[in-house]
């Protein structure tokens, strides 16, 4: 998670919205780990209506901009150096990325709490009262909502592998606990309902592996779109959250105890399954490409 926000959705925004100068400036020093970046997209009253409904704001004054708005969940931002704030310009309604950078006048972050799931991640509130970004911080090449999309393109797929890797996770876990755990007088993995179970579990690693594979070159090779990231994103996210709970179920209940692991995956496929794009609005991205018809309010 921290990778991906950091090298993926912030890197991504800059090497593709910045200026040569800008690219100069912070990629490098991203690479090396010198400088950690975060990225604000989503909003507290909008996670998938961003798009068509965001509520950051960012005005023109002479040499700089004023940002007004909020930004939620936004992964990296309690400790990093750097967030790319998008906003909407009150004067074109285009939507614009700044590099706002920590510790400047009028960007606060608050740490969320209480999470049960990705614990690890620090997420960060963000509110921006009357921030004053200068226009050299404005990412230049930014093409308003384009650039955006093409950097959650980039980025959906990372999070494709990271339902497999849960699923996996979730499926070794269980393969060995079946191997040692007894009842009955037996290992539960000598139960013919506990090897369908492990078979069911394999199979779905098995296809999402495959998937996420032919996604990656697809890829590498520039043919990669956003219905292919979508499907992806649909198809793993789903399928982890149903291999998780199999395995979930062969753990019966000590699966709900921290120490044997896997109560872990089961909460972190939720998280998962909502976020890069919740699965019911990339289904809809995916519809729309088969159909040619948009079923978007």
């Amino acid at each position: 998670m921290f990778f991906g926000v950091h090298a993926g959705l912030a890197f991504a925004s800059i090497a593709l919205g910045g200026s040569d100068a800008q690219k100069a400036e912070w990629l490098p020093r991203m690479l090396d780990m010198d400088v950690i970046g975060a990225f604000g997209l989503t909003e507290p009253e909008g996670g998938s209506q961003v798009s068509q409904g965001m509520r950051t704001t960012c005005k023109r004054d002479g040499d700089s901009w004023t940002l007004r708005g909020q930004k939620k969940w936004i992964g990296n931002s309690p400790f990093s150096d750097f967030t790319v704030i998008w906003a909407r310009d009150v004067d074109t309604q285009e939507v614009r990325g700044f590099i706002v950078r920590t510790g400047t006048s009028g960007y606060e972050v608050e740490k969320i709490e209480g999470k049960t799931a990705l614990r690890i991640v620090e997420n960060g509130l963000i509110t921006l009262t009357d921030c004053r970004v200068p226009d050299t911080d404005r990412l230049q090449n930014v093409q308003g909502w384009r650039t955006t999309a093409e950097v959650l393109k980039l980025t959906r797929a990372g999070v494709a592998w990271q339902g497999v890797g849960c699923a996996m996770g979730a499926y070794e876990l269980a393969a060995a606990y079946a191997q040692t755990r007894e009842q009955f007088g037996k290992r539960i993995g000598e139960f013919q309902l506990i090897q369908n179970h492990l078979v069911h579990m394999l199979g779905n690693v098995s296809t999402l592996f495959a998937l996420c594979l032919r996604l990656s070159h697809m890829a590498d090779a520039g043919d990669m779109r956003d219905e292919h990231a979508a499907l992806a994103k649909v198809v793993t996210a789903a399928r982890c959250r149903e291999t998780v709970a199999l395995a979930r179920e062969t753990f019966g209940g000590n699966g709900i105890l921290l120490e044997y692991g896997v109560a872990k995956h089961f909460a972190d496929t939720e998280a998962i399954y909502s976020y890069e794009g919740t699965n019911e609005i990339n289904t809809l991205v995916v519809g729309r490409a088969i159909t040619g018809l948009s079923a978007f309010v």
